[in-house]
């Protein structure tokens, strides 16, 4: 692979291996433009982040990006063409999972070396990067009580709590109807259970119907979650309907609001900070500037002790191999490999899905033929760092360093399955521009180019463009998401937060039947 890291991009297309048969356009590309370096012409005009063949491509043949494969050539082409999902054929094809075989211990910084933000140390000794007041519903037929009372704690009636961010309302479309066992009960469980641990929730209201089948009491006692000051809860059926219970909430929430305020900020270990990665509304420069920036930046952020989550299983998948060789053990490389083939043999089997071959409209007219060249760009932003552990979604993550968390591709709900895992500060790189929060942890997005990002830049935090233009490189780009992150983790704002995006975008993820 061509070291990007520290190269200012100029010229046309960018060729981003010695051994691929494609380069990637930098700028349009009109027909009959001579290509630099290549000894071809392009023979159609050719859009920004579209590729285009260096020489003659035989029907069948691997397409080669990165030196890793995104397809095959539909049919003979000639050098010059552009090369999309029109003329890409995807195909199945065996890879080598050679678990292990590229690991390497990663480095860690000494204590005294790490850098530093400015948190709030929680009782247990876990950091938080901002001071909510949560309040969840058990079952959606509570969801109006609960939004109800967070709704109520407007901006004027918090200015006397200056240290708590807000009262978030976490309600969901599930909770009854459902298996009242099982992986959907478990999983929705501990998805709920990691937001009402989660250290930016300085006090929680949990609140249910009453008669639902994801009882309270069993969430608690399957949870191992112990009520008192900071976790309150209430059946709307035992307190008397739904008025009843909505000013009952906002009393509870009120007297937790003054010491959810009793807080003050202090330096902690960078290795406090854990990082939900996600990507969407890609394009072809996904790969080349936001993704493999931020994977720089996560690189600094594991060499710091901290942690960065990888997940969206299907956007993975066709470059897992890539994964699965830079794991600490076969036990680890195992479990990655099992989350695939369950989504291919189980999940997803014979449905129209993302991870069955076609990618998103955005997708597809941001330069993406499909979803191993999606899967491509959307793996890098782990970085180059050893895989540490794999984990089921929402499952409470442990371990420091890179790890993977199974989820859909869907963005709302995987970041849902890495806050509730813990992740206290969402990155998301998109290309076609994404609208997203995620109360209650900051969301950091990465636009992959300078149009894109002043179109958008309400919405957009980091301007990774900046690669393509030439005025960065990947190795100054993932320095600055790096201290951005500290930063945000610090209290300062990010866009979506000075929006107000976030509201409602928890979403659990929601497998089974529902009866």
């Amino acid at each position: 692979m061509i070291d990007l890291s520290a190269k200012r991009l100029n010229g046309p297309v960018i060729r981003l291996h010695p051994n691929d048969n494609v380069v990637v356009a930098r700028i349009p590309v009109e027909a009959g433009t001579s290509i630099p370096g290549e000894n071809i012409l392009a023979r159609e005009a050719v859009q920004p982040g579209y590729k285009i063949a260096t020489r003659h491509l035989r029907k069948g043949e691997p397409i080669l990006k990165y030196n890793v494969t995104i397809g095959f050539a539909a049919d003979d082409m000639p050098a010059g063409t552009m090369l999309h999902g029109h003329n890409i054929a995807f195909t199945e094809f065996d890879r080598d999972y050679a678990i292990g075989a590229d690991y390497e211990p990663l480095a860690v910084l000494p204590p005294e070396q790490r850098a530093t933000f400015m948190g709030i140390k929680r009782a247990d000794g876990r950091v938080a990067t901002r001071n909510y007041i949560g309040i969840v519903s058990t079952v959606n037929c509570s969801a109006t009580v609960v939004q109800n009372i967070a709704d109520h704690f407007t901006a004027e009636r918090l200015a006397e709590y200056p240290n708590v961010d807000g009262v978030a309302a976490f309600t969901h479309q599930t909770g009854c109807g459902m298996e009242l066992s099982g992986e959907p009960m478990q999983l929705l469980r501990r998805t709920l259970a990691g937001y009402i641990r989660h250290p930016n929730i300085a006090g929680v209201l949990v609140i249910g119907l009453g008669c639902e089948r994801n009882q309270i009491a069993g969430l608690m006692a399957e949870q191992g979650l112990q009520g008192g000051p900071h976790l309150r809860h209430y059946s709307m059926q035992e307190m008397g309907g739904t008025r009843k219970s909505i000013e009952a909430g906002i009393a509870m929430v009120k007297e937790m609001l003054a010491e959810a305020n009793a807080v003050t900020r202090e330096p902690c270990s960078a290795e406090h900070i854990m990082v939900g990665l996600q990507c969407g509304g890609s394009d072809g420069f996904s790969s080349i500037t936001a993704n493999p920036a931020l994977g720089h930046a996560m690189d600094i952020l594991t060499r710091h002790g901290g942690t960065a989550i990888l997940s969206e299983t299907p956007e993975i998948y066709g470059v897992e191999h890539t994964l699965t060789r830079r794991a600490a053990s076969q036990a680890i490389g195992d479990k990655l490999i099992e989350r695939i083939r369950w989504w291919k043999d189980e999940y997803a089997l014979g449905r129209d899905t993302q991870i069955n071959g076609v990618v998103s409209p955005g997708n597809q007219a941001g330069g993406l033929a499909n979803i191993f060249e999606k899967s491509l760009g959307a793996s890098m932003k782990g970085g180059t760092g050893p895989l540490m552990d794999v984990y089921k979604y929402a499952e409470p993550v442990t371990t420091k360093g890179f790890v993977f968390m199974d989820s859909p591709g869907f963005d709302p709900v995987s970041a849902t399955g890495q806050i509730a895992g813990g992740a206290n500060v969402i990155c998301f790189t998109t290309g076609r521009g994404s609208m997203f929060g995620s109360k209650p942890v900051p969301s950091i997005k990465l636009a992959t180019n300078t149009p894109m990002y002043r179109r958008l830049e309400e919405d957009m935090d980091i301007n990774c463009g900046e690669i393509l233009d030439g005025t960065a490189s990947l190795q100054e780009m993932g320095q600055r998401i790096f201290e951005v992150i500290l930063r945000i983790a610090s209290g300062e704002q990010t866009k979506s937060e000075d929006l107000g995006v976030g509201k409602h975008e928890f979403a659990p993820w929601i497998i089974g039947i529902t009866g």
